[in-house]
This record gives C-alpha cells, sequence and structure tokens, in this order.
C-alpha cells in the first residue's frame, strides 16, 4: 500500500538507509538474525518479530498512517521467490 506522502521509491530509499546507517549496527545480533524488523522511515522507530504482518501492525498501533519499511536481519531480502535469500551477517 503506498504512502500519501511519500512515494514507494522514497519509503525504500529512507528504510534501507535508516537500517544501514543507525539500525544494524544495534539489532544484528545472534538471536535476531533471521527475524524481520519494520521500520517507520519517518521517525526510526521499529519492531522486530518473526512475521510482517505482526511487526507492522505493532509499529501502525502506534502512529496508524506511518511509512514504514521491511527487512530480514542478516539476510539481502525479506522473502525468497523462487530464488535463494543471502545471508549477509557474519
Amino acid at each position: 500500500m503506498s504512502h500519501p506522502t511519500l512515494s514507494n521509491q522514497e519509503v525504500a530509499r529512507r528504510g534501507k538507509e535508516l537500517y544501514e546507517e543507525s539500525i544494524r549496527a544495534k539489532v544484528e545480533t545472534q538471536e535476531n538474525i533471521g527475524k524481520i524488523i519494520s521500520i517507520n522511515v519517518e521517525t526510526g522507530d521499529y519492531e522486530i518479530g518473526d512475521d510482517l504482518v505482526e511487526t507492522s501492525l505493532r509499529l501502525k498501533s502506534k502512529q496508524p498512517n506511518a511509512a514504514l519499511w521491511g527487512e530480514r536481519i542478516g539476510y539481502d531480502a525479506v522473502y525468497a521467490v523462487g530464488g535463494t535469500l543471502l545471508r549477509t551477517a557474519q
């Protein structure tokens, strides 16, 4: 679902930037590898869990119109359809 003021490309750019620059070092721990993280690209708030819907709903309960970006911690994609997820974490 698109956001009313941010394009999908802008949400993706902000989400990747936030994850790489300020969140990744905090959350990429052994117990979080493979979990899902949803990020509010406007505030930098995030939720970690086992399911993208669960983490997104927790963020949306705090700010219903939040623009969200999702990552799988330690991997190059959230899901793989017909391919393989590549682990990026050591």
